[in-house]
C-alpha cells in the first residue's frame, strides 16, 4: 500500500539525517523524500512516500512523531489531496524525429526548456503515473538523462488536517522559536 505523509519539521541542521536514519534503522524503504521551505522560516515541510501494510505505515507515523525536530505529521490516507512530481528529461530528438517528440510533449502539456541539434530537454509536472506514461513514450527515442524532484502533496480545498500527530517536545520547541503552536499552523 502506497502512503504519502507530510511532516512539518523544525528547520535546523541534521533533521533530514535523523528522519532518514529513523527509516533506515527500522528497515522502512523510502520511495520519495522531498524537503522544502514553508511560509514559516522556522519550519520545513517533508513529503515522504512509503510502501507497506497498515501496521508498517502506522509505525512510520508514530516513530516520526517521536523525533524531536518533527512538529506535525499528516497522513493523506483517506483524504482528497493533490500530488505532483516534476521531471527534467533529455531526449534524443534529431531533425528527423523532433516533430514527433514535440507532438508527444504537447499532448502531455509538458514544456521544452532547451533545444540542441540532436536533443531536447523537457520539463513535465504531474502525478507519478503521468510522468511514467510520458517516459514510456520517450524511451523509443532515447532518454539521455533525467532528474526527478520526488512527490510533493497538499490537501485539496479547505480540508482541515483532522488526523494529525504532534510531538509535544517539538511543539514546545517550535513555540520557543517564536513560531505559532502546531495547532495554529495552516492545514498541510
Amino acid at each position: 500500500m502506497r502512503q504519502v505523509i507530510a511532516a512539518l519539521v523544525i528547520n535546523e541542521p541534521g533533521v533530514l539525517a535523523s528522519v532518514a536514519g529513523m527509516f533506515a534503522a527500522r528497515g522502512f524503504n523510502i520511495d520519495s523524500l522531498v524537503v522544502g521551505r514553508t511560509q514559516d522560516p522556522n519550519l520545513s515541510r517533508m513529503t515522504i512516500v512509503v510502501n507497506g501494510d497498515e501496521n508498517t505505515l502506522d509505525q512510520v507515523r508514530k516513530q516520526l512523531a517521536k523525533l524531536v525536530p518533527v512538529s506535525q505529521i499528516h497522513s493523506f490516507a483517506g483524504s482528497d489531496f493533490i500530488e505532483r512530481d516534476m521531471i527534467l528529461v533529455s531526449v534524443k530528438a534529431g531533425p528527423s524525429k523532433r516533430s514527433e517528440v514535440i507532438e508527444v510533449v504537447d499532448l502531455f502539456r509538458a514544456k521544452i526548456v532547451d533545444i540542441a541539434p540532436e536533443s531536447v530537454v523537457v520539463q513535465l509536472a504531474g502525478t507519478e503515473d503521468k510522468i511514467e506514461a510520458f517516459l514510456e513514450l520517450m524511451r523509443p527515442y532515447g532518454i539521455l538523462e533525467m532528474a526527478r524532484t520526488g512527490v510533493i502533496a497538499m490537501a485539496r480545498g479547505m480540508q482541515l488536517t483532522t488526523h494529525e500527530e504532534t510531538s509535544n517536545d517539538s511543539a514546545k520547541r517550535v513555540r520557543s522559536l517564536d513560531a505559532p503552536p502546531a495547532q495554529a499552523l495552516p492545514p498541510s
